[in-house]
């Protein structure tokens, strides 16, 4: 019987074989939950970023878009955090999903009643910022509770896999829809996120984190996610090499800007766009789920976030629409492989008892890294221009992939990812007892 604490995800089949992770009931219905929520975040996405633009005609207007989110992520994930190693992980992420409802609904009635100003919006992404705070942590977290640790890479695959080829329909989804009129986007958007409200609560493995001290209470349990991956530079590390390189690279908040003015190709084609570095992506993310990296995983990590920045190079120069799908393609296949990299080596260097802290440090990196990217990219492209703006943000990377290599040898010479230990990654024996 599960215990409340107790790993056991489920009951491992007879035979000498293990099974896929997919025999496992509580991770299918995480994975479908990843999913579904995924593709209609992206669909609400397309809705939000062209209804802006049309409205201010602007690229700093997608900039203010992408930094509303961020502003309660910042305030929030670290106490999201906390809370996600000491409650159920479940009934947060649930409650995640339904304030993600809540967001639906009132960009539904915003829309319905003919809304021509864009601060509006600005509003309610600030609670969509806020209830992604509250979920990330805890669906960060609880991954490693679902399935056997032997089957914790093959899981990362699939959920990477799954999540790139959301990003791949959901984009083509916001804007098909949106051809029916935003209203409908908002709408399908709001009923999916309550179905995986509900769909969540329909696990079973229960998403306490396994026993352990309760650790110190007040402002420095708060930090010890912070304290933790300070003195880890395998954690630290990765972390940063993406923020820097997805702030400065991250071009897709402008994607409106290339859809209507430089390629015009309309909603659809914006969908398009914005399904290209996913479909790269999903293609990397299924050759990882069957060939995982077992050797030199930090130098190709590297290679791959500068191959990240050229192709963002590309896309900034590109005029042509089936470039302009080869570049973004290219840029989301090499970011599979960085991905895959730091997300194994992040959980599996981490402590259960720590993961919700640090799994909130990372969303902090991970979320500034996007929505301050794209307000980084609508303030330049606002000062330079548009094609500009992406240009020199895919040279900036290439350069912060140079500083990478020098600052943090020990990422770059890490083989096996699956491999990773607290104990390994931190040089210390005692970790879970200090990190706790």
């Amino acid at each position: 019987m599960r215990g409340l604490f107790k790993y056991d995800p489920a009951p491992t089949p007879s035979g000498d074989r293990q099974p896929s992770v997919l025999y496992y009931r509580d991770y299918r219905l995480y994975l479908a939950t990843s999913f579904f929520s995924a593709m209609a975040a992206q669909a609400q996405t397309v809705a939000v970023g062209w209804q802006i633009y049309a409205i201010t005609h602007r690229p700093l207007a997608l900039g203010y878009a992408g930094l509303m989110p961020f502003l309660p992520i910042l305030c929030f994930l670290l106490p999201a955090g906390g809370l996600a190693d000491r409650l159920d992980r479940r009934w947060l992420m649930a409650a995640s999903y339904m304030v993600q409802t809540a967001v639906g609904a009132l960009f539904l009635t915003l829309t319905l009643r003919g809304a021509n100003a864009a601060w509006p919006f600005y509003l309610v992404l600030l609670l969509l910022g806020a209830g992604r705070a509250l979920g990330w942590p805890a669906r960060q977290s609880f991954l490693p509770l679902l399935v056997p640790q032997g089957l914790f890479t093959q899981a990362i695959s699939w959920n990477s896999a799954a999540f790139q080829t959301a990003t791949i329909l959901g984009p083509a989804l916001g804007g098909g829809l949106y051809l029916l009129g935003p209203a409908v986007v908002y709408g399908v958007c709001a009923v999916t996120m309550f179905a995986m409200a509900v769909a969540t609560l329909a696990i079973r493995t229960s998403g306490r984190a396994r026993a352990g001290a309760a650790g110190p209470p007040g402002f420095r349990r708060l930090i010890a996610g912070i304290e933790y991956v300070w003195s880890n530079p395998l954690l630290l590390g990765g972390m940063a090499l993406d923020f820097f390189a997805v702030l400065l690279g991250g071009a897709t908040a402008l994607l409106p800007v290339y859809a209507r003015d430089i390629l015009r190709i309309g909603p659809g084609g914006l969908g398009l766009l914005r399904a290209a570095p996913a479909l790269g992506a999903a293609s990397v993310g299924v050759v990882l789920g069957h060939a995982p990296i077992r050797e030199k995983a930090g130098r190709k990590m590297f290679a791959c976030v500068a191959l990240f920045g050229i192709a963002t190079i590309v896309f900034g120069l590109s005029h042509s629409f089936l470039l302009s799908l080869g570049a973004l393609a290219t840029l989301g296949a090499a970011d599979m492989v960085s991905v895959y990299v730091r997300a194994t080596i992040a959980q599996l260097a981490t402590p259960d008892e720590m993961r919700g802290r640090v799994s909130a440090v990372n969303g902090i990196f991970i979320s500034g890294s996007n929505e301050l990217g794209e307000f980084e990219s609508g303030l330049t492209a606002d000062w330079f221009g548009t094609v500009a703006a992406v240009v020199i943000g895919g040279v900036g990377t290439i350069l912060v992939v140079a500083a990478g290599w020098w600052l943090f040898p020990a990422l770059r010479d890490v083989e096996d990812p699956a491999e990773v230990t607290p104990q390994t990654a931190t040089g210390r024996a005692d970790v879970s007892v200090e990190a706790s």
